[in-house]
């Protein structure tokens, strides 16, 4: 059954896919498809139902032509989904069910136009009993991510990307890595260089409340959930609005980083709507 927050959207990929699987992109392997390739004698592919009489005609060495199609193929798509503590973040939005919703997109997304699902999670490493193997498989897809619901941790970081990018198949797909990206740039590359057989497409989960939800007069406490470690700050609306400066320098720092890579974050403050993916690839065709 596909939950009430498996929104699908409109996906396309720019490359050929290499899979020998039936699907609904433009491949590379011959076929029953409908994008026309070569012409090749009747001995290199005896399939006389697509047998060309206008070319046999042409043909100076008097052999038999017949036409050859590519097929359309499937691609895997992928939900990297970062759990570390501080993706328990509770603000407008809790962190971790906008990773389920996301996550149930692209799963109901990608079994709709018969691709595969695959999904790696992790936090200081790999959690294998919230990963899955790209597959067809529908319902196991919806089970592993409504199993996130049920997570917690503490004091756990992020290191566990690198380990993650391992996870992913050897055939190239479609990338979504959802994380609030509250770790290291040099972090963050690695796991950039750990991809770079595939597309990759940061949702990057930001609440507006994690820097206007603050003290605005007087003492208060602020603890790192990755590191436990804690600080008292003493709040007035100059230390306010650093936080917001220091918010923005941080999507500058990110927005160049991802550029170096060629790619484009998707930013999600707050409730996720599949429509803003389905923008999201509208404006790489156009």
């Amino acid at each position: 059954m596909i939950p009430a927050n498996a929104q699908p959207f409109f996906y396309q990929v720019p490359w050929r896919s290499g899979s020998v699987h039936s699907g609904e992109h433009l491949g590379i392997q011959r076929g029953p498809g409908d994008e026309f390739s070569k012409h090749v004698s009747l001995v290199d592919y005896p399939d006389a139902r697509r047998l060309d009489l206008r070319q046999t005609l042409r043909d100076p060495y008097e052999q038999v032509q017949v036409r050859v199609f590519k097929q359309e193929a499937s691609t895997p798509l992928y939900a990297v989904c970062d759990l570390s503590s501080s993706m328990q973040f509770q603000g407008q939005a809790s962190k971790l069910e906008t990773v389920q919703a996301v996550a149930a997109s692209i799963a109901c997304s990608a079994h709709e136009n018969s691709d595969l699902f695959g999904m790696v999670s992790y936090d200081h490493a790999v959690i294998p009993h919230l990963s899955q193997a790209p597959g067809h498989h529908a319902h196991q897809s919806f089970d592993t991510i409504a199993q996130l619901a049920g997570f917690r941790n503490t004091h756990k970081d992020s290191q566990g990307i690198v380990e993650a990018t391992g996870w992913l198949g050897q055939q190239k797909g479609l990338v979504f890595w959802i994380s609030d990206f509250h770790f290291s740039l040099s972090l963050i590359e690695r796991g950039l260089n750990g991809m770079s057989n595939h597309q990759v497409i940061p949702v990057v989960l930001w609440d507006p409340q994690e820097y206007q939800r603050l003290p605005r007069f007087g003492f208060g406490n602020l603890q790192d959930p990755e590191t436990g470690l804690q600080r008292t700050i003493f709040f007035r609306q100059a230390i306010r609005n650093q936080f917001a400066e220091q918010f923005e320098q941080r999507k500058q720092a990110l927005d160049q980083l991802f550029a170096r890579f060629d790619i484009r974050p998707l930013y999600v403050a707050g409730h996720f709507e599949a429509g803003l993916l389905s923008d999201y690839f509208e404006q790489l065709i156009h």
